[in-house]
C-alpha cells in the first residue's frame, strides 16, 4: 500500500491547483482522476480560449444557500494572484468583456501550466483511475481503487481533497461522486440544479419564435428567485426551443420553477417618447424598430403585436394607445419558461456540498477530520465570466495552504 499526505480525488481546476500549491510547500501528494485526459472542462471553456478569471470576481457574484461562505477563499487568493501564475508561466491573455480574462491562444496553455505546477510540488498523477471506496481507518483515509497493479490498488492518505465537480456536461465525464462521498461521511447537501443553462419553453407557445433561433440581441433581463432579484444587461440568443445567449445563462442561476422573466428588448431606446413625436415621424411601425432591432425579429414582432390595419398606417396616424401597447410589449415582456436544457448544456452545478458542513478557512469538513470539498462539488456558484474559475483557484488554494501548515 503506498501512503501519501494528501490525496485529492478530480484533476479539474480545483484539484489540480490544490495538488500544486500542497505539493509545492513540501507535502506528498496524489492527484487521482477517472479520466485519463484531464482538465476536459478547462479545455472546452471560452470557447477554447478558457475565461480563466474575472478581474472583478467577489462575493457578490456569487450564489450560495450561506452567501458569506466565500469571502475568506476570495479574500485570500484573488483574480490578480492568477493573473500572477499566468504571467510567470509567460501565457498571453486579454480582456475581453466586463473583466472577462482569456487566453490570446489556447486553453490548453491553462491545463498545461496546472501540470507544470504539479510537476514542480512532485504530484503523483493516477488519470483512468476511479476511487471505489473511501474509508477511515486509524486516524487516516483508505482508498480502494481500480488500478489493477496490486501494489498501486490501495492508497492510504492522511488527508483527502474531494474536487470531483458537479454533474454539469456528463459528455465530459461529469458524476455525482462527490456528492456521495458527502453523504457517507454525514454532510448535508443542497439541492443541485442546473445553471449558466438556457431555459425552455413549452412547444406551442414558442412556435411563433422557434424561427428566429440564431438571432441575438442585447436586452435587460430580471426575474426573483430564492437568491434574490437577478438582473443583468446581456446578449439574448433565441433558439427552436427557447433562449440563451450570455442574459439568460446568467439569469438561470437566480430562475426558479414556474417564475417568469422579466425582459426589456430595447433598453437603449426611450419608447417612452414614441408618442410625444410621433407626429414628426414618417413610415410605418417598422422604422421605429429597424434600426435598433434585427429585422426578422422586428418584422415576426410587428405582426405579433398590431393587426394588419396598424402594421400599414403611418406611425404618425396611430392612435397613443396603440403605440403604448407596441412599446410596453417589447420594454416589458414577460415569459414563463417551463424548464432547463438540463445538465448536458448547463455550464456549472448550483448546489452541492452544504458550505454550514465546511469550514470557510480550511474547506475541511465538520464531521470528518482530515476530509475537504473544493471548487464546483461545493454550493457556491459564480455568475457566467470566469467566476467559477476563480472559485476553483481561490478554494484549492485556502484548502492546500490549510493542509500544507497543519
Amino acid at each position: 500500500m503506498q501512503h501519501f499526505d494528501i490525496a485529492v480525488i478530480g484533476a479539474g481546476a480545483a484539484g489540480m491547483m490544490c495538488a500544486a500549491v500542497a505539493g509545492q510547500r513540501g507535502k506528498k501528494v496524489v492527484l487521482i482522476d477517472h479520466a485519463e485526459i484531464v482538465g476536459e472542462k478547462i479545455r472546452i471553456s471560452g470557447g477554447g480560449r478558457c475565461n480563466f478569471t474575472n478581474i472583478d470576481a467577489g462575493p457578490a457574484n456569487f450564489l450560495s444557500e450561506n452567501p458569506h461562505f466565500c469571502r475568506s477563499a476570495l479574500a485570500r487568493y484573488t483574480p490578480r494572484d492568477f493573473v500572477g501564475l499566468i504571467r510567470q508561466h509567460g501565457i498571453a491573455y486579454h480582456e475581453k468583456h466586463r473583466g472577462q480574462l482569456f487566453c490570446d491562444e489556447s486553453a490548453e496553455q491553462i491545463i498545461q501550466m496546472l501540470k507544470d505546477e504539479c510537476a514542480t510540488g512532485r504530484v503523483t498523477w493516477r488519470t483512468g483511475t476511479r476511487v471505489a471506496k473511501l474509508r477511515q481507518e486509524g486516524g487516516a483515509y483508505v482508498l480502494e481503487t481500480s488500478d489493477t497493479d496490486e501494489h498501486n490498488a490501495t492508497l492510504r492518505a492522511a488527508k483527502v481533497v474531494i474536487a470531483t465537480g458537479g454533474l454539469s456536461i456528463p459528455k465530459i465525464g461529469a458524476t455525482d461522486f462527490g456528492y456521495r462521498i458527502a453523504k457517507q461521511f454525514g454532510l448535508k447537501l443542497t439541492e443541485t440544479r442546473p445553471a449558466l443553462v438556457p431555459l425552455t419553453f413549452e412547444e406551442k407557445s414558442w412556435k411563433p419564435f422557434a424561427a428566429l433561433s440564431g438571432l441575438s440581441l442585447q436586452v435587460e433581463i430580471e426575474t426573483q428567485g430564492p437568491f434574490g432579484r437577478g438582473h443583468f444587461l446581456e446578449d439574448l440568443l433565441f433558439t427552436h426551443r427557447g433562449l440563451s445567449g450570455p442574459a439568460v445563462l446568467q439569469i438561470s442561476s437566480y430562475w426558479q420553477p414556474g417564475g417568469a422573466l422579466h425582459l426589456n428588448l430595447l433598453p437603449q431606446l426611450d419608447t417612452t417618447a414614441w408618442t410625444a413625436a410621433k407626429s414628426g415621424l414618417r413610415g410605418t411601425a417598422m422604422g421605429l424598430l429597424v434600426p435598433a432591432f434585427p429585422k426578422r425579429l422586428a418584422e415576426a414582432w410587428i405582426e405579433r403585436e398590431l393587426v394588419a390595419a396598424e402594421r400599414a398606417r403611418p406611425v404618425a396616424d396611430l392612435p397613443d394607445k396603440t403605440l403604448k401597447r407596441l412599446a410596453d410589449s417589447l420594454t416589458q415582456w414577460r415569459v414563463t419558461p417551463n424548464g432547463t436544457e438540463g445538465y448536458r448544456k448547463a455550464e456549472v452545478t448550483a448546489g452541492g456540498v452544504d458550505t454550514r458542513e465546511l469550514s470557510s478557512q480550511t474547506m475541511e469538513a465538520t464531521k470528518a477530520t482530515g476530509l475537504h470539498f473544493i471548487g464546483e462539488v461545493v454550493d457556491v456558484t459564480g455568475w457566467l465570466g470566469g467566476y467559477n474559475f476563480q472559485w476553483a483557484w481561490a478554494s484549492a488554494a485556502a484548502c492546500a495552504r490549510a493542509l500544507a501548515a497543519a
